[in-house]
């Protein structure tokens, strides 16, 4: 029997969501930080591009609000939108006095941040550190936690499943805390906890292609439903337009700004086409983007576009795109004076775990934030750099709220160990290494940028195999990392799916060529799914005009 690891809050993921709640947490609160590989191994850490907030005196709340409701094509909660633009510029600052070293205007001193526009954005409003954001924030932010006495970390650390009061057949149902796989000694371990925090990540790994780490596995997605937690929008993944196509180049992202600073996409002869597509052309929102290169790719039967920002000069390229210069010079691209070669990857999950203003999902105790999260905000389609901002604003909400019941909730008894009595270690892993490559081809085929009926259908069905294989072999084996992944992913894709198949119209980055507008006879609706396992009957998905909200909080600010 194993000693049960016991604290005030259980944070399950290592990004800026998760490490940010931790710093914001009273120091005297015991805090756990689990990380499923190295800390530093998420989303975060690659991002490129930067975060908005309205910095310039130039720019406006209003303008920042609009902006994000227009690229969340009608589905943004205005609610959730403007208390996240009216935080940004605080989240900002928090970011500044932490030692975060965003760039700056060399000709105008110390006091001026250096502000990049993006695509949907009408004014420059991306703060950034050159071109390597995430991996700035992320450095400074695990730098501070491991300073933290309070905090304990611990990297090679998987979830399993979340501990339900329910699950252990009590009244009050409320999450308890969480069975976790410990990468290192390969064994299950019991962390309980007052309060509970999801915050790792999306789930685009679901896709063959992909800018995400392969950390990008839906978890928190996955182990909320299973727990009775609803979900909405999870049809709307964003495809970042360029990635880099070469075969050296795993998930390397072509930041948005390079487009933003005057990049054109053309396609091999070196005509520009987005024009043809968008009166904003390379500043359009990303589906719109995406859609338009994945038409000429299909239209031409080409594997790439080119991106072009060679007709800047080379000290212009160096210092404002360091990483991206470096990473394209090392596989024989000079960036300077040449093109690059792009294809669109899956990128982003605008929907998840249905939350509140404070974070809270339907869970007791529970509380979901960052890109496991479906707060409102990004409606149909999330605008450039308001996913890092979102992390921020929503991670000080959920602490506020948390510190705010901290001393009134009770910690959770001894809970169950974990029982591997029936199981054995596997001697087939290629069932696994299998089935994870055949759901990511199905899913990109299938369930892709463009989608139709027939298409959902097949992938549909292809899912329903895979989670009965699954299941079978998750009751008959011990379980490994990869395992807990894949039975993720493959739940999450299942959520997609249905989702999709909900939605009868093409908005923001669902489109199918079976519906191919937008459903105008009725106002712009979120999907929302409901597990049978939340206690409210047979299993359900319905559509409703406006999402049923857990709770509009007041600004803990």
């Amino acid at each position: 029997m194993h000693t049960q690891h016991q604290y005030d809050v259980l944070i399950i993921g290592s990004g800026a969501a998760g490490l940010s709640l931790a710093l914001r947490l009273p120091k005297h609160a015991r805090v756990a930080v689990l990380s499923k590989g190295p800390l530093q191994e998420g989303n975060t850490y690659y991002a490129q591009g930067g975060i908005s907030a309205v910095l310039d005196r130039e720019d406006s709340i209003e303008s920042h609000v609009k902006d994000t409701m227009d690229a969340g094509a009608g589905l943004c909660d205005p609610a959730a939108v403007r208390f996240t633009v009216e935080h940004g510029p605080e989240a900002v600052q928090w970011l500044v006095d932490l030692g975060v070293p965003f760039t700056r205007h060399q000709a105008t001193g110390a006091g001026s941040f250096h502000l990049t526009r993006e695509g949907g954005h009408q004014h420059r409003r991306i703060i950034h550190a050159a071109d390597a954001t995430g991996k700035a924030v992320e450095t400074s932010l695990v730098d501070a936690v491991r300073s933290r006495d309070n905090v304990d970390l611990f990297e090679q650390h998987i979830a399993v499943d979340l501990i339900t009061a329910e699950r252990l057949h009590r009244d009050e149902n409320r999450c308890l805390g969480a069975y976790v796989l410990d990468r290192h000694e390969h064994r299950v371990e019991v962390f309980r906890a007052r309060f509970v925090v999801l915050a790792t990540g999306g789930a685009s790994k679901v896709y063959l292609y992909t800018s995400n780490p392969d950390t990008s596995t839906g978890d928190g997605i996955a182990m909320a439903w299973r727990a009775g937690c609803r979900v909405a929008n999870m049809e709307f993944n964003q495809f970042h337009p360029t990635c880099l196509y070469h075969p050296q180049a795993k998930s390397f992202l072509i930041t948005e700004a390079v487009r933003g600073e005057g990049g054109k996409l053309t396609l091999p002869d070196g005509k520009p086409f987005m024009q043809r597509f968008d009166s904003r052309c390379e500043l359009a929102p990303r589906d719109i983007v995406a859609r338009a290169i994945d038409h000429e790719m299909k239209r031409l039967g080409i594997d790439h576009v080119l991106l072009d920002i060679s007709h800047k000069s080379p000290e212009f390229i160096r210092e404002h795109f360091p990483t991206v210069h470096k990473r394209c010079l090392e596989l024989g691209i000079d960036i300077t004076r040449e093109p690059i070669p792009v294809v669109p990857a899956a990128h982003y999950t605008c929907g998840g775990v249905r939350t509140d203003l404070k974070g809270r999902s339907d869970l007791g105790a529970l509380y979901v934030v960052g890109e496991s999260a479906c707060t409102g905000l990004h409606g149909a389609n999330r605008m450039a750099s308001n996913s890092l901002l979102e992390c921020l604003v929503f991670a000080a909400s959920a602490a506020a709220d948390i510190e705010r019941s901290l001393d009134q909730t009770p910690m959770p008894p001894e809970l169950p160990e974990w029982d591997e009595s029936q199981v054995t270690d596997s001697d087939e892993e290629v069932v696994v290494s299998h089935n994870w490559d055949e759901l990511r081809r199905f899913m990109w085929d299938y369930v892709g940028i463009v989608r139709t009926n027939k298409r959902l259908e097949r992938a549909r069905r292809r899912v329903e195999l895979l989670q009965h294989e699954i299941h079978e072999y998750y009751g008959n084996f011990r379980v490994t990392n990869d395992l807990l992944e894949l039975r993720n992913l493959v739940q999450v894709a299942e959520l997609i799916i249905r989702s999709a198949q909900m939605r009868r119209e093409s908005r923001g980055l669902h489109y199918t060529l079976d519906y191919p507008l937008p459903d105008e006879s009725k106002p712009p609706s979120d999907t929302l799914l409901v597990p049978k396992t939340a206690g409210r009957g047979t299993e359900d998905v319905v559509i409703v005009g406006k999402v049923e909200q857990i709770g509009v909080a007041p600004s803990p600010f």
